[in-house]
């Protein structure tokens, strides 16, 4: 499929640059494929439109503090975004303004007081504009970077250097059910939900299942090629164990749907289903769902607003249809929705 088919006109002032004051409180737009109906409505009444025995699969990743600021011997300022620890002490980054620092050559990577807390070696400049970093500590980099770091918010949420913008950034862009840590993005369909509302759809009998897919940056990339199918799309790790297959399969018997919570959700139940039966296991994921992909085990699904030609859009579309995406997006541009990480959701059923 041509990638601009992916495509679509935003105004730029949709773009969420604060979440809702109160992560329920945001927009919800419910789709169905069926009838085509669009229901406007608000997310704290998603359980108007959930059934007894349905199943919300949410990913419980932990989204590292990873994005942190450094600065050369000479002062020079720069900014960085953790990736992974490839060995103790010896971190993947990507470094803005990397390009003037030379392989062999210290920073200092300052703390959130500006504060200097840790030297590190710049020892390789890698194809794709990643750099390795050896830490001079002993600690490890999750340790390091909750002293450190700042929310690693894309970058079309723009941020200046308010600490308290920082703090409250650091709380909201995690979910309330975080668990594994991991992820250097948010799993952002999930930042809707408040423990009061999980609560009060247990109470309608609706169950809860949890898998674990560590977001990567990759997740930001823009497909640039002109097809679909010549894209690469990133890989990332993820986990599904036995409890939640047996959920899966619960609900599966009572004729309850499987709603998937986000298309790390949607991504990670795909891999695990072989044959039509759902398998518990870990490992890395680079499965590419796009329209033409026939889904195997996601019966619904919660998801934001996404970037035009996006791989995570390319999902959506392959869920509910292309057409009936646009659709959704074009009524969802007229009505005001907020757009991406920090903006309202849709419900597809």
């Amino acid at each position: 499929m041509r990638t601009d088919k992916l495509n679509y006109e935003l105004p730029p002032e949709l773009i969420a640059q604060q979440p809702s004051k109160l992560r329920s409180d945001s927009k919800l737009l419910v789709f169905n494929r069926s009838s085509r109906e669009i229901i406007d409505t608000n997310f704290s009444k998603i359980g108007n439109f959930l059934h007894p025995n349905d199943c919300l699969v949410l990913n419980d990743t932990r989204v590292l503090p990873a994005r942190f600021f450094a600065r050369r011997q000479t002062s020079g300022r720069l900014e960085g975004l953790f990736l992974s620890e490839k060995a103790p002490g010896l971190w993947e980054v990507m470094l803005k303004g990397a390009r003037k620092v030379k392989s062999g050559e210290d920073i200092i990577l300052q703390g959130n007081q500006q504060n200097s807390f840790y030297t590190a070696t710049l020892t390789e400049k890698q194809p794709g504009g990643t750099c390795l970093l050896h830490l001079h500590s002993e600690l490890d980099a999750e340790t390091i970077l909750e002293q450190i770091g700042f929310a690693p918010l894309p970058p079309y949420i723009k941020r200046d250097e308010d600490l308290g913008q920082a703090e409250m950034d650091k709380d909201r862009y995690q979910t309330v059910y975080a668990q594994k840590t991991g992820a250097v993005a948010a799993p952002t369909a999930g930042l809707h939900f408040t423990k009061e509302l999980i609560e009060q759809l247990k109470n309608q009998n609706v169950n809860f299942a949890y898998v674990t897919l560590h977001v990567g940056a990759g997740t930001f990339k823009p497909v640039t090629a002109e097809n679909l199918d010549d894209h690469q799309i990133h890989q990332e790790w993820f986990s599904i164990d036995d409890r939640t297959i047996q959920m899966i399969n619960s609900a599966k018997q009572k004729e309850g749907r499987i709603i998937a919570v986000g298309t790390t959700s949607v991504r990670t139940l795909e891999t695990a289903a072989k044959d039509l039966e759902i398998e518990s296991g870990q490992g890395v994921t680079k499965l590419f769902i796009q329209p033409g992909y026939e889904f195997k085990t996601v019966d619904a699904m919660v998801t934001n607003f996404h970037l035009p030609k996006s791989t995570l859009l390319a999902l959506v579309a392959a869920f509910a249809g292309l057409e009936n995406t646009l659709t959704a997006y074009h009524h969802a541009i007229e009505q005001r929705y907020r757009f991406y990480s920090y903006g309202d959701a849709m419900l597809i059923i």
